[in-house]
């Protein structure tokens, strides 16, 4: 007897993808639900989960078995987080100039026997940047923050029109190792201070870019007085969790434009559904997607994964 298999152009056409995502305290990210929505509306069998380190998980030899481990069970990709962006360096045979140019990567795509590192920070912090505030020239930019996150943020940045861009963190000596990397290649001049001097650099800047955990749920309150903003700056802050931090809500009742962390989140899922799928993210769907998953979060709804129409 000849047994049918039925099928469909659905069934053929929708590629599996599995993506990863590694760091710690990972589990309650959005990103897998932000990417799984995404690759429903394409029509994919798209499936991202999280893998939590534990303590004293970062060393080389458990990296390196973590990435063989995801390769031979098919993964597509991984995205890493704090506190391996660095140390997965040594064990990719390739780094796109995004990865290069921070130090860090945030994504990694296997091809064959292949691992290439990229990272989608800088390039969706640029995104988000030129969205709120357009592509022109801009004077003074005053970075708080030199880690990790700043890394990527300054690395954007420095690739803009920015006639002086000056790195403020709590170590000096932080700010300054961030500007050698980033000055080669930046369009304007590279200054550094430390966060006490932060009041005279911020008496003549176009604008201020928050770094810091300063915001976050765990961290509530601002990295700097906010008598320090005038009108006429404009204020980002890459905390998207809340969308609304302390330092917009003041900011914005001085009257300067502001930038909310939703988009640098959105951006840099959104390059790395491009770079794992080679096909186009719907940016504008992936962030209505981001501020429904926040408010949800917000309003203690767990963040969960519904199929779209037409799908499976």
């Amino acid at each position: 007897m000849t047994v049918t298999v039925p099928t469909s152009a659905a069934m053929v056409r929708r590629p599996a993808v599995l993506i990863g995502l590694i760091g710690e305290g990972v589990t309650p990210s959005l990103t897998p639900p932000m990417h799984e929505l995404e690759g429903a509306r394409h029509s994919m069998n798209y499936v991202y989960r999280t893998i939590d380190l534990g303590r004293g998980d970062n060393t080389p030899e458990y990296v390196s078995q973590l990435l063989w481990s995801a390769r031979r069970m098919g993964f597509t990709g991984l995205n890493i987080t704090h506190p391996i962006k660095q140390a997965v360096i040594k064990h990719l045979d390739e780094l796109a100039p995004s990865a290069r140019t921070v130090g860090a990567v945030n994504t990694v795509v296997f091809d064959g026997e292949r691992m290439t590192g990229h990272n989608t920070d800088v390039t969706g912090f640029g995104a988000a940047f030129d969205d709120a505030f357009g592509i022109v020239a801009h004077g003074r930019v005053v970075l708080v923050g030199a880690g990790g996150a700043g890394a990527a943020v300054a690395s954007a940045l420095a690739a803009r029109q920015v006639r002086e861009l000056v790195i403020v963190d709590v170590e000096r000596e932080r700010a300054e190792g961030l500007a050698a990397s980033v000055r080669p290649a930046a369009h304007g001049q590279v200054s550094t201070a430390a966060l006490d001097e932060l009041p005279g650099w911020l008496q003549d800047a176009d604008g201020v870019v928050n770094a810091t955990p300063w915001g976050m749920a765990a961290h509530p309150g601002t990295a700097f007085d906010l008598e320090l903003l005038t009108p006429n700056m404009f204020v980002a802050d890459i905390v998207y969790r809340p969308a609304e931090t302390a330092l917009l809500e003041g900011a914005k009742a001085r009257g300067c434009r502001t930038m909310s962390g939703l988009g640098m989140a959105m951006h840099q899922a959104a390059d790395a559904f491009e770079i794992f799928t080679g096909e186009s993210a719907d940016r504008r769907a992936m962030l209505a997607d981001l501020e429904t998953l926040v408010a949800d979060e917000a309003a203690g709804h767990p963040a969960h994964v519904a199929p779209m129409r037409g799908t499976n």
